[in-house]
């Protein structure tokens, strides 16, 4: 089973990725994968406004050009964005040059709507040592708690509790806002929020 916690030894193999960010403010860093797309974006919205509390997006361009009105809606709301590929492609599978096209592309859909981002999260979290190098001008973000919501094996309660425990200030969360994962995440998600309030975290965007 894969732990809810990113084993201390990634991050001593790659160093040059972002994990986490360490602080003495409590703040931790509340991120979604996959999106957008219709309903199940739009309702993590009106929770996070319902909690008044932010979270970086890290947005697949495909799923950008055929909601461009949920990609606004992230915008407006003042949420973070992250370029996580336009077709969502594994990185361990996809040659350099081709891997690198499909993130200009989703930028490009950015740029549609007048925005841009240095930030970028490989999908499934896997990257070529070779593709890395050649995003040294991105920040490459990628996550020390892994919900797992997407793994419908597991109970809401037992992904709620596996997160708890893995939660520390500097903390990157990474939930996903896609079909397979809507169950656990409606499940999960306010819980969570709430009871990190509760234990005075402070939620932020990545930048």
């Amino acid at each position: 089973m894969v732990p809810h916690r990113t084993p201390a030894l990634f991050k001593y193999l790659w160093p040059s990725l972002i994990w986490n960010i360490p602080n003495e403010d409590k703040r931790i860093f509340l991120t979604f994968d996959d999106g957008p797309i219709p309903g199940l974006t739009e309702w993590v919205l009106e929770v996070l406004n319902e909690f008044k509390v932010k979270a970086t997006f890290f947005c697949v361009g495909d799923n950008v050009k055929k909601h461009p009105e949920i990609f606004s809606k992230l915008i407006e709301s003042g949420h973070g964005i992250g370029n996580h590929t336009f077709h969502h492609v594994n990185g361990r599978n996809t040659p350099v040059l081709e891997y690198l096209e499909n993130i200009e592309a989703c930028d490009q859909v950015f740029k549609v709507h007048g925005f841009s981002t240095n930030l970028f999260r490989p999908p499934y979290g896997r990257l070529k040592t070779s593709q890395r190098k050649m995003l040294k001008s991105r920040q490459v973000v990628m996550w020390d708690v892994l919900s797992k919501d997407y793994d419908q094996s597991l109970s809401p309660e037992s992904i709620l509790n596996g997160i708890i425990k893995s939660t520390q200030p500097g903390s990157i969360i990474v939930f996903h806002d896609n079909i397979k994962a809507e169950k656990n995440l409606k499940s999960v998600l306010a819980k969570y929020i709430q009871f990190c309030l509760d234990a005075g975290y402070q939620f932020d965007t990545l930048c």
